[in-house]
Formats: structure tokens, C-alpha cells, sequence
């Protein structure tokens, strides 16, 4: 059966079509006609193209000229975003158990070892000591016979009269000892590294017979873990309130605002790569025969350093070796850091000179360095004196955007460490001995340098960025004494004695 509807309603529509066409246009309607045409195909064509799959990646726009891409705006934000610290906050006040030393007659006199913050630390130990053995502190001596030959004193490095008032309630401390016991015999003392305060304790045995006790070495006197809340958080107040440096020191933190004019933020690279630290270290990848030789003669010249016969390769592929120069720069770029990041480098003088720098150059070539900061009227005071110069690379790397150590000396140990404390700033830390397994791969070529390389990197560091956690106990199956070396350093992270939640007096 035929529906004869719907052939009369077509039948009508085409003769209605027929007609549309047959009537005679104007130039103008024709000329709207085109110009819709028109329009609608370009349309077509930019909606089509923003859907096109690009073989190759598309270059990198600038954030500074693009704040609005959302996409390289995150991006950016983890890059320099410092972790989150999780309502954490420094807390060094005493506990209501905590009783103020009172005035003694017996003193401690102490001689300081190290650069310069082997010694801060070991001084802020030394505080902590002398509350403990119930002493007056002299102020410390400066090691003046290491390998930097520093002849500062006390007051060229720190605010001698900051340290003194600030830890009036805690400690007496004095600039020298009275005339009247400038003579008398002392008891000369090399206490026992990383010692409980029980150790302390049984040394007050010494006042029976000395009102005057010397300390030969400062550095790495306390245990890290397992004393006292309150001995503890005056070890963090004697060295984050108290142990300030000089005025002079202090005064070229203005260094600091000349980097931000020159890139709003920055990294602080603490380089690890000096002539001492590879001979101490017996790291020699990437050098020459010559040079490997002349740091195995420093090595064995130098007495108080105890291994002497030392395999690279073995350090090396333990993750015991400072990063070199190349190795920074293909690690940074990895992470995901761009060529024009502004990186202030600091270190002592480079081993290998220029020539060596110009391999991490070649990645990053916006380097600056203090001698580039400041000017030569300002640094005159510093010449020659290396703790005096290290302090200033201190402050610089303290309050960067993010700070980068090569090696966990204990340049690096401090920084990450005050850092935490201060709401836990930025640090990434390198993973050397997973970063030597990729570095190898990629020089062999089973790695290729591409997005692969950089998401092994960036895997391997997401929980190396300074976030909180609590410090580090010994290695696993180590005994004795040993153990403690294992450890990681109270200062490199004072949590959770000296850092704690908002709620926590």
C-alpha cells in the first residue's frame, strides 16, 4: 500500500525547491551567500587544526610571557615550590622540666675543629655540654692548622656579643678565662664522639681535681638521637638564635636581593668539587692520569686523613663521589629545569679550572658566583680567609629558591638541615648512587637522553625535595660504635625534637 501522503508532500517540496532555484538572485544576496561560505570554512579548518597530533613536541613557551598557560604555570610551580610542611613549625623553647645553668667556677675551654661548619655545629655542641657538666664556656678557638689555614677568631665569623646574651639563660659563656686561671693545670680531653649524657655526666669526675677542662676537638661530641628533649632544643637554639655571624658577614646578605633582580628566583648550587674533597674522597672519574696522581700525593701527605689507598671506581659506583660538573648539569636538566635557570655556585676554587666548569656550563650557562655578586672593595675582606668567604656562600644558599648539593658534606648537612627548620625549604637531594647506575646506561647508550632519562631521574628524587620526616636512624646489621656514623646527622634534620605541629608547646 502506497502512502500517498507522502508522495504528495514531496511531491510539493520539489516543486518548492525547483522553484527557489529558477528565481533570479541579486549580486548582493549572492555576494552574502559567498561570504558565509567563506567564513564557515575557516572555521572548520581552525577547529580541525587544534585537534591535529603533532609528530614532534611543541617548543617551550616562556612562563614570564605567558602567565596564562595553565599547563606551564604548574609545571613552573613544581619546580620551585618548596614542599609542604604539614602545619609543622620550629619549637626550641625549654619544656616546664627545663632548669637554667647557674653561674660556675669551673670552666670549659674549647678548640674548635674543621671548616666552618664542622665547627658551628661543633660549637652548638659544646653549648650543650657545658649545660650538662654544669660549666661556664669560654669562648671557643677557631681551627687555624686545617687545610683552608683560616686565621680568623671568633668574633670575625660570629656575633660574639649575640651568642653571648642569647644564651644567657641557658649557658654562662665568657670571652676568656680569669686571669687567676690562665695558668693552672687543665684537664686535656678528647671526649668520645657521638657520646650519651651519661658519658657527660661521668666526665664531672674531672672537677674533683681541675677547675679548667680543655677540649682537643668539638666536632660531633653528642650523640644524634636519645637525649633529652630539652638538650636538644638547646642544641637548635645555641645554633639557629644564637650562633649569628658578624655584622660584616651579615651585611653582604645583600647579595641575595641582587641575584632576585637579576631572575625573581634561583638556585644554590653547592658545588662539591675542590681539590681536598676528591683527594679525601679518592674520587677520580672523568680525570686525567696526572691529576688522579696528584690528589693520591695529597692524600697520602696529609696525615690526620686515615685511608689512604682508596678505589674510585668502588666510591663511585657507591654513591660515595660528589657529582661532577657535567653530572649536575645533565641531572638539573632532567629534572626538568630550563637552560636560562639562574644558578648561583657555591664552592670553594673547582678543581680543573674553567675547563671543567664549562661542562655544566654547557647546560646551564646562566652561573654566577659571589666574585660576580660582590665587588672586589667588598670581598677584600674576606680574602684569605676561607670560613670568612664560606659563610657568605652559607647565607646565599640558605635563603635560595631551592638549594642543590653535589655531595652530603657538611656544608651541605647544615643548609638542608637549617632549611628544615625554617619550614622546610626546598632541597633536592641527589640519589648518587642511583644517578651513577643511569649515567652509566646513558653513556653506554641504553638509556637514550630523552624523556625516558628525565622520568627515571624525577621518579627517582619525588621524595628527595625536603619534605618532612623524621631523621634517619643506623643502617641496618651495624653494631657498636659504627652505627652512629650510619646515622643521620641531628643538625641535617633536627625533626622531631626541634620542629613540631603547631598544636605541640
Amino acid at each position: 500500500m502506497v502512502n500517498h501522503r507522502g508522495s504528495s508532500h514531496n511531491h510539493m517540496r520539489t516543486a518548492s525547491t525547483a522553484k527557489f532555484i529558477s528565481r533570479k538572485q541579486s549580486p548582493r544576496a549572492i555576494a552574502v551567500y559567498i561570504f558565509l561560505l567563506f567564513a564557515f570554512s575557516i572555521f572548520i579548518f581552525v577547529f580541525n587544526a587544534g585537534n591535529i597530533v603533532e609528530d614532534h613536541p611543541a617548543p617551550v613557551i616562556s612562563i614570564q610571557s605567558h602567565p596564562q598557560t595553565k599547563f606551564l604555570q604548574t609545571a613552573d610551580d613544581e619546580l620551585w615550590d618548596a614542599p609542604s610542611r604539614h602545619g609543622l613549625r620550629p619549637c626550641i623553647k625549654p619544656t616546664s622540666r627545663y632548669k637554667a645553668a647557674h653561674g660556675s667556677d669551673r670552666y670549659l675551654t674549647v678548640k674548635s675543629n674543621g671548616g666552618l661548619n664542622q665547627m658551628r655545629t661543633g660549637i652548638s655542641d659544646m653549648v650543650a655540654v657545658a649545660y650538662i657538666m654544669n660549666a661556664t664556656l669560654v669562648i671557643p678557638q677557631l681551627d687555624r692548622r686545617s687545610f683552608w689555614q683560616d686565621s680568623s677568631i671568633f668574633s670575625d665569623i660570629f656575633d660574639e656579643l649575640h651568642f653571648i646574651t642569647t644564651l644567657q639563660g641557658n649557658v654562662r659563656i665568657v670571652r676568656e678565662l680569669p686571669k687567676e686561671l690562665e695558668l693552672v693545670p687543665r684537664a686535656r680531653k678528647h671526649f668520645t664522639s657521638w657520646s650519651s649524657m651519661g658519658y657527660y655526666k661521668e666526665m664531672m669526675q674531672l672537677w674533683n681535681d681541675h677547675q679548667v677542662i680543655h677540649v682537643a676537638k668539638s666536632d660531633s661530641r653528642l650523640a644524634n638521637n636519645d637525649l633529652p628533649l630539652d638538650i636538644q632544643r638547646l642544641r637548635c637554639r645555641a645554633l639557629y638564635h644564637a650562633l649569628h655571624f658578624s655584622p660584616p658577614i651579615e651585611s653582604l646578605g645583600k647579595l641575595v636581593d641582587r641575584l632576585r633582580m637579576r631572575s625573581g628566583k634561583y638556585i644554590a648550587l653547592h658545588l662539591s668539587y675542590e681539590k681536598d674533597m676528591l683527594a679525601f674522597t679518592g674520587c677520580t672519574s672523568g680525570l686525567t692520569d696526572a691529576e688522579s696522581e696528584e690528589l693520591r700525593i695529597m692524600r697520602e701527605n696529609t696525615k690526620h686523613w686515615k685511608v689512604k689507598d682508596i678505589n674510585s671506581t668502588e666510591q663511585r659506583i657507591g654513591g660515595f663521589c660528589p657529582l661532577t660538573p657535567k653530572e649536575v648539569g645533565i641531572f638539573l636538566q632532567a629534572i626538568g629545569y630550563p637552560p636560562s635557570t639562574l644558578i648561583y655556585v657555591a664552592s670553594g676554587e673547582i678543581y680543573g679550572g674553567d675547563a671543567r666548569l664549562s661542562e655544566l656550563m654547557s647546560f646551564f650557562p646562566n652561573l654566577v658566583f659571589k666574585e660576580k655578586l660582590a665587588t672586589k672593595e667588598e670581598l677584600n675582606a674576606f680574602a684569605k680567609h676561607a670560613s670568612q668567604s664560606a659563610a657568605l656562600d652559607y647565607i646565599v644558599s640558605l635563603e635560595s629558591d631551592v638549594f642543590v648539593p653535589s655531595y652530603s658534606g657538611n656544608m651541605a648537612r647544615a643548609v638542608e638541615g637549617h632549611r628544615r627548620f625554617l619550614g622546610h625549604r626546598k632541597t633536592i637531594t641527589p640519589d648518587r648512587k642511583g644517578l651513577v647506575r643511569l649515567f652509566d646506561e646513558l653513556e653506554s647508550g641504553q638509556l637514550r637522553e630523552t624523556s625516558s632519562f628525565s622520568d627515571l631521574v624525577q621518579q627517582m628524587h619525588k621524595n628527595r625535595q625536603g619534605a618532612p620526616r623524621k631523621r634517619k636512624g643506623p643502617s641496618p646489621g651495624i653494631k657498636g660504635k659504627a652505627r652512629f656514623r650510619t646515622e643521620e646527622s641531628f643538625y641535617e634534620n633536627p625533626y622531631p625534637e626541634c620542629i613540631c605541629s603547631s598544636k605541640v608547646v
